[in-house]
């Protein structure tokens, strides 16, 4: 199960500590301008190392087009794309050889193939997500042609909540920090547990401009279940909301209904999603994120003949995975939005036929 989507696919592969990693990404509309700088603009912004708030692994993450691109358009095939690693220290990971980390898919891997790459969870690292990056970004290339925008930014740290969201702000913190009076103590809150050899957990939170009425696919394919199932795929995403999300489980049917006006909804709390379909109003996702399990205290476990045993990790870590995993939420967003869109051209007959008449 390495792919994803319907008319838009993403395949990925690779591994944390192997050569490389990449995609293929199937279904690009030929003659979309490939912007190869802008993609790694993208993946630039998810890399590790860039400040003392990540991993201190640096790794260029050079993105290298192999194919489906020509002259600087899409061509119609697919599109393979190859991030070579350049900074893995493997020997960090020997002492884990056959014990199984908590919090991490040491346990489930094992148990589910028989065997696992220990060094830096192999197949399951979050280092995977920067293919789907990559992937993202030519889908972010796509919805620009049509007015669509997605933006994302941290609105908490542990238990720090910001209240005022600048998605503008966002794009030039070193946390992607939303709330510019809360960032300060978001930042100190993950040196305290970096610094304690601990970590702290986040939420990231993702909004989608400009997506047109009429996207999703009743009843079993719906936006917003498409959009939780792409956001829980994520390393270390332990919930998602929709809008308002668990709050509308506090509040009276009167006080959750969005009225609609002749000039559109007079409020959003529904997240731009009814019945499954967009309604035209920008798209509202909270994607909230684990600690991350990588830290430097003494753990209790069991190795892989059931001892029991306590094990020091060794590594680089990010102390909030959260930080970088915000970059990836708009990714797996924007490869949603651009399949919901290829999926919803067919939907209606008079859209069939001004295709073909236009052609």
């Amino acid at each position: 199960m390495n792919s994803f989507g319907e008319k838009l696919r993403l395949s990925t592969f690779g591994e944390s500590h192997g050569t490389a990693l990449g995609c293929i990404l199937d279904g690009v509309p030929a003659g979309l301008v490939i912007d190869e700088d802008y993609i790694q603009s993208e993946l630039d912004r998810r890399k590790p190392g860039k400040s003392e708030f990540e991993t201190a692994r640096k790794e260029a993450d050079k993105v290298e087009i192999l194919s489906g691109v020509f002259e600087g358009r899409a061509t119609g095939t697919p599109i393979a794309m190859v991030i070579y690693n350049t900074n893995q220290k493997s020997k960090d990971y020997t002492n884990i050889k056959d014990v199984f980390r908590p919090g991490h898919a040491d346990f489930t891997y094992f148990h589910k193939y028989g065997l696992r790459d220990y060094r830096g969870g192999g197949r399951s690292s979050a280092r995977e997500t920067a293919a789907r990056v990559a992937a993202g970004a030519i889908a972010k290339l796509m919805l620009g042609e049509l007015a669509i925008s997605i933006e994302s930014g941290i609105s908490a740290v542990h238990d720090i909540q910001g209240q005022n969201f600048d998605y503008e702000y966002a794009k030039q913190s070193l946390i992607y920090a939303l709330d510019q009076d809360k960032e300060e103590v978001q930042k100190e809150a993950i040196l305290q547990a970096k610094n304690d050899h601990d970590s702290v957990g986040g939420v990231a939170r993702v909004r989608i401009v400009g997506a047109p009425v009429g996207l999703g696919q009743p009843l079993y394919y719906k936006l917003d279940g498409v959009l939780a199932d792409a956001m829980m795929g994520i390393n270390a995403v332990k919930a998602v909301e929709i809008g308002d999300g668990c709050l509308s489980a506090q509040t009276l049917g009167s006080q959750n209904n969005d009225a609609i006006r002749a000039d559109g909804f007079k409020t959003n709390h529904a997240g731009g999603i009814l019945g499954g379909i967009s309604n035209g109003e920008d798209i509202i996702l909270n994607v909230y994120f684990k600690p991350t399990p990588s830290i430097f205290k003494e753990l209790e476990t069991v190795n892989t003949h059931n001892e029991e045993l306590n094990f020091s990790l060794k590594g680089r870590h990010d102390p909030c995975v959260a930080v970088r995993g915000t970059i990836v939420c708009e990714a797996m967003a924007a490869l949603v939005i651009a399949d919901m869109l290829l999926l919803n051209m067919g939907t209606r007959m008079d859209g069939v036929k001004s295709y073909y008449q236009a052609k």
